[in-house]
């Protein structure tokens, strides 16, 4: 089952201007033990731009019904959805199931606008009001599947069922094993006929949460506050509005993202996002957690799912996936970016990463030399030893090949190590020999494992003892910017040169590429700079 069936809506990629682009609700839930509480987080949710709020009376302790509904529905800033959902739903109520929906009738007479009733008890619901509704409210009728996202047929068959109960709003939450999951909810989505609120739970689901702007959902949820989700995977309000431009999200919205495993350390939505926003073109940039790049690329390979990052450990994979790979990328063995032409669909792929990394270890060079940009390059003729034989690794050694520098290549496994000294004519040692490697003072050392990256900050990939041969260490990890290996290196004296550098010049190039457009390079580094 693939995307490519989606109708793609028309093709102006640039916005005019600032407008909203979509009519989805962002809804904020409300979890508390007390009113009072209920009703201050009620006030920050509209603070931070909300909707709505669910109500989760199930958290309340002491629960009155009359009274508390009457305070939280007439009291909130914004309109209101009452959800009291029981523990065989995923909720915290263990009590008489009858009591719970006479609360729920009970936030039907006091004004709520939406409840939340679950399908198992909603014929039981529809026969006890015999057809009595205030016209305001609207029964949002839900399904939950917190094992995993059932096939398109059995998601189809579910959303039938729910629509005949008399729902004025469909909703399903599925579990997401793997981020291709998302793409069977997308197709019931965009082709619903009804109101229908349609996620899919977990870290992997994160798209299903963004893009429901783009395929017509009624609401989505966000949190008032990082880390306190009533569902796995929720992002915060802040992040859909001001990281994910989620106002600006439309049906022709170009979806673009960074393709890796683990994703959740990456700045890349941050400085795309806002990078698109201010150049004004209609496109969305997400983390995609991905297992098998295959997979993900033949299940979204409709025309609107633009192009690719691609991080560790995803850039040989995406390399096959390519239908054109540029010679560039061809030759180092690896991809950071691919495009999809939009006139036949293909998928092309470029490696910018060296171009990136050897930019900043030059910067690094003439800034401790106290030279200019010359006519060649500081690390001609320089001995340039490469930690790391993986996609990361390669680029480096074949850019410093580019440069004229002397090529080592350390790795883990020597086997690996020679596999790619021998393509850039260089030499290979082992990880283990590079403790007392020094065949000359000056040397210039580049990282390229992600040994010292978050989480594993207090790891390195090298003692500091043997970073005193060294004239410049450059660290690709730019999470964090000052990773033990650069501390250390500046304490033996040596100058150093940052991840993040490597990281903002192809970030430059991916922008022009994916958008068309000059990438507004002051407004990137400022980005990155609020954010590390």
């Amino acid at each position: 089952m693939t995307l490519d069936t989606i109708p793609s809506a028309a093709s102006d990629l640039h916005i005019m201007d600032g407008s909203r682009r979509n009519s989805t609700l962002i809804c904020a839930p409300v979890m508390a033990e007390s009113v009072d509480q209920m009703l201050v987080q009620m006030g920050k949710a509209k603070e931070v731009g909300a909707d709505l709020v669910e109500i989760r009376v199930d958290f309340l302790k002491n629960f009155n019904p009359r009274q508390d509904l009457g305070a939280l529905i007439n009291q909130s800033p914004l309109p209101t959805l009452v959800t009291y959902r029981p523990s065989w739903e995923g909720g915290q109520y263990k009590g008489d199931d009858k009591q719970r929906q006479d609360a729920l009738r009970v936030a039907m007479e006091l004004g709520a606008d939406f409840i939340d009733v679950e399908l198992k008890v909603a014929d039981e619901f529809y026969n006890s009001i015999q057809g009595k509704k205030p016209e305001k409210v609207k029964i949002i009728v839900s399904s939950h599947n917190y094992e995993k996202t059932p096939s398109s047929e059995e998601i189809g068959d579910l959303v039938a069922r729910i629509q005949a109960t008399g729902a004025d709003i469909v909703k399903i939450a599925t579990t997401a094993l793997d981020i291709t999951d998302s793409a069977r909810v997308f197709q019931v989505l965009v082709h619903s006929q009804v109101p229908m609120i349609a996620l899919v739970m977990g870290e992997k689901g994160l798209i299903s949460r963004v893009l429901s702007a783009k395929y017509g959902a009624f609401l989505t949820f966000g949190t008032i506050e990082a880390g306190v989700v009533s569902a796995p995977g929720q992002p915060t309000v802040r992040d859909l509005l001001d990281l994910y431009n989620f106002r600006l999200i439309g049906a022709d919205t170009k979806v673009h993202g960074v393709i890796g495993n683990p994703i959740r350390h990456s700045n890349c939505p941050l400085l795309y996002n806002a990078a698109f926003k201010s150049i004004n073109f209609n496109g969305i940039y997400l983390p995609l957690l991905v297992d098998n790049v295959a997979n993900f690329i033949d299940t979204y390979n409709s025309p609107d799912f633009a192009g690719y990052s691609y991080t560790i450990p995803h850039k040989e994979a995406g390399l096959k996936c390519c239908d054109e790979i540029d010679p560039h990328a061809k030759e180092i063995g690896a991809i950071n970016c691919m495009i999809r032409n939009p006139a036949d669909g293909k998928l092309k792929g470029y490696n910018v990463d060296y171009l990136g990394a050897i930019a900043a270890i030059e910067e690094g060079l003439r800034a401790s030399n106290g030279s200019s940009n010359g006519s060649g390059s500081p690390l001609a003729g320089k001995l340039f030893v490469v930690m790391g034989a993986g996609a990361a690794g390669t680029a480096l050694a074949y850019g410093g090949k580019q440069k004229g520098a002397r090529v080592v290549v350390a790795n883990r496994t020597y086997d690996k190590a020679k596999a790619l000294a021998n393509k850039v004519g260089g030499e290979a040692i082992t990880l283990a020999e590079l403790e007392t490697f020094h065949p000359e003072d000056g040397m210039v050392l580049a990282n390229a494992t992600p040994v010292g990256m978050e989480p594993r900050i207090d790891q390195t990939p090298l003692s500091k003892n043997a970073l005193k041969n060294y004239s410049l260490v450059f660290d690709a990890i730019y999470t964090p910017t000052w990773t033990r290996l650069l501390q250390e290196a500046q304490e033996c004296g040596a100058a150093v040169a940052f991840g993040t550098e490597m990281f903002l010049n192809q970030a430059f190039v991916q922008v022009e590429k994916f958008s068309g457009s000059p990438a507004p390079k002051h407004l990137i580094r400022d980005v990155l700079a609020r954010n590390t």
